[in-house]
């Protein structure tokens, strides 16, 4: 199940983001160092409705933000359609990766853009994550290129 994250519920939420820091650090991926994701951005995510948490019994599991498109880093691309949304900090927790938990996040995204009438939906990754980058493309988005300023490449799905 999917649904809308709760304020309560933002420290489960972290402890599931330094889970998934500590797996992608321990496999060579510096996609997020320091003090990141931490509860201030998740807390900001929360205030604009863009955060959501997938449960399994009962329990938290993985989160996505989804979020209007914002970010001044996109703007160095040309995109297919600027009325989109944009999938943020996706996290599975480890011991639960490989089990189409991250498409189902995916497919919610996808579901959301629909339904707002939004024209496509992006995501960006570290160049390094290989296992997300095979995720996105098998979701059927496009290669739109590199943002140098933060390190990331670049997709898009139009809907």
């Amino acid at each position: 199940m999917i649904r809308k994250a709760k304020a309560n519920e933002l420290n489960e939420i972290l402890k599931i983001a330094n889970k998934t820091k500590e797996n992608m650090l321990n496999n060579n991926l510096k996609q997020w160092v320091g003090n990141y994701p931490n509860l201030e951005v998740f807390n900001k995510d929360l205030k604009l409705n863009g955060l959501f948490v997938y449960l399994e019994n009962n329990k938290i599991i993985a989160s996505i933000s989804i979020l209007e498109e914002n970010d001044p880093p996109y703007q160095a691309i040309k995109w297919f359609s600027h009325n989109s949304l944009v999938i943020h900090r996706i996290l599975v927790n480890p011991i639960y990766q490989g089990k189409g938990i991250g498409k189902a996040l995916f497919n919610k995204a996808i579901a959301l853009t629909k339904e707002g009438n939004y024209k496509s939906l992006k995501v960006d990754t570290h160049p390094d994550n290989l296992k997300m980058q095979k995720l996105i493309e098998s979701m059927g988005f496009k290669y739109m290129g590199y943002l140098e300023s933060i390190n990331r490449l670049a997709y898009e799905l139009i809907v």
